[in-house]
């Protein structure tokens, strides 16, 4: 038996794909730890994870589009919370004494202490924007954000000749993302594109699965926790725009209801959706986002078209992977229009291509293995290590 450590943000996009490798490695015998901020932490893993905090603070709300929003992510989260978890992390590595830690990329601490007390350690990469080196085309921009990291790696007192990137292993970096996603791009060998890792979640009861007419289309609309003030002005226009489909079709909006507009019949809002079961039912035709990896991958692996509205960090990049692979179109989230945002929705709703390529990209991101792909992975740095 070997203890692995995840560290993870609190983040849910983040932090729900790591229950299916924790599961597969359970089940193979090992023990497992999270260590994060146990607020956010414990209603998403549940009363039985083990979860070692760190202490927990706000940080400020991600803003911006662009070279904006990278900022915004990097000075206003990345940077602060290293900076506020990295005495935890090293006591929590300290005291679990891991064989092996799982570092999200979000999370640089568990790698600056993966260094200090020589520990094997992988890179979690749940989104797109650290794969692939997006900004090669502003060497200014990739400088700067390697100059944030060296900071973090002299204010944890490592040997500056020792650096490396906390971002990405050496060892092994696993991404939930596979060749259908990002074409012809060629990666290192220790990178393990994995594809989605589908964890299964408490069903909610409380869903009114009965007002979902099986004769009718259904969309699924989602968009995540980053639309911030213009999102009660997006979900309007989405709102609007499904009207626009007309009778035929139905959707669930997941959203607060504070956020919505008045609905017309055939639009469900709930706050939470089981997104998970509702794409392994097969109710959904095809998925409104923003671009966030985990919906996407979901989608894909179910074979659902989607029409994505990229906010910001990852979605743009993720949004144009989905074009590329044919398995959906992208819109503009500040502007818009009903009109356009519903021929959008009928353009995946009626044709045959894009729900095929849906379904071809689905195939591939299966075959990266999942969950079993990733412990088999993380086990051979145990291996390795021994």
């Amino acid at each position: 038996m070997s203890r692995f450590l995840l560290v993870v943000p609190p983040l849910t996009g983040h932090v729900n794909p790591t229950v299916g490798i924790a599961r597969e490695l359970v089940a193979r015998g090992h023990e497992v730890a999270w260590t994060g901020s146990e607020p956010v932490l414990r209603p998403l893993l549940g009363p039985g994870a083990r979860v070692l905090g760190t202490g927990s603070r706000l940080f400020r709300p991600q803003g911006g589009h662009g070279l904006a929003a990278l900022r915004s992510l990097w000075d206003g989260f990345i940077v602060p919370y290293a900076r506020f978890t990295a005495k935890p992390v090293d006591q929590v590595v300290r005291d679990y004494r891991p064989d092996v830690l799982l570092v999200d990329q979000h999370t640089p601490a568990g790698a600056l202490a993966a260094h200090r007390h020589g520990l094997p350690w992988a890179s979690f990469a749940p989104g797109a924007m650290e794969l692939g080196r997006p900004f090669r085309a502003l060497p200014q921009v990739e400088a700067w954000m390697l100059g944030r990291l060296r900071e973090l790696w002299q204010r944890a007192a490592l040997p500056p000749e020792e650096f490396t990137d906390p971002r990405f292993s050496r060892e092994l970096v696993l991404a939930l993302t596979g060749p259908a996603l990002t074409g012809a791009e060629v990666f290192p060998e220790q990178y393990a594109l994995v594809g989605p890792v589908l964890a299964e979640r408490p069903a909610d009861p409380a869903f009114p699965w009965e007002r979902l007419d099986p004769g009718r289309r259904t969309v699924l609309v989602t968009m995540g926790t980053l639309a911030g003030g213009l999102g009660a002005d997006f979900l309007s226009r989405a709102v609007r725009a499904l009207e626009l489909c007309g009778p035929q079709v139905q959707a669930v909006v997941a959203a607060p209801r504070d956020l919505l507009p008045a609905l017309p019949a055939g639009v469900l809002a709930v706050d939470r959706a089981p997104v998970l079961e509702l794409m392994s039912r097969g109710v959904l035709d095809a998925v409104l986002c923003h671009g966030g990896m985990n919906t996407v991958g979901e989608a894909l692996t179910y074979g659902i078209p989607l029409v994505v509205a990229p906010i910001r960090h990852d979605q743009p990049f993720v949004a144009a992977q989905v074009v590329a692979a044919g398995a959906g179109v992208r819109v503009p989230f500040a502007r818009v229009s009903p009109a356009a945002l519903a021929a959008a929705l009928r353009t995946v709703l009626d044709g045959d291509a894009h729900r095929a390529a849906a379904v071809r990209a689905g195939a591939s991101l299966r075959a990266g293995g999942g969950a079993v792909a990733a412990a088999g992975r993380l086990e051979k740095l145990v291996v390795n290590r021994s």
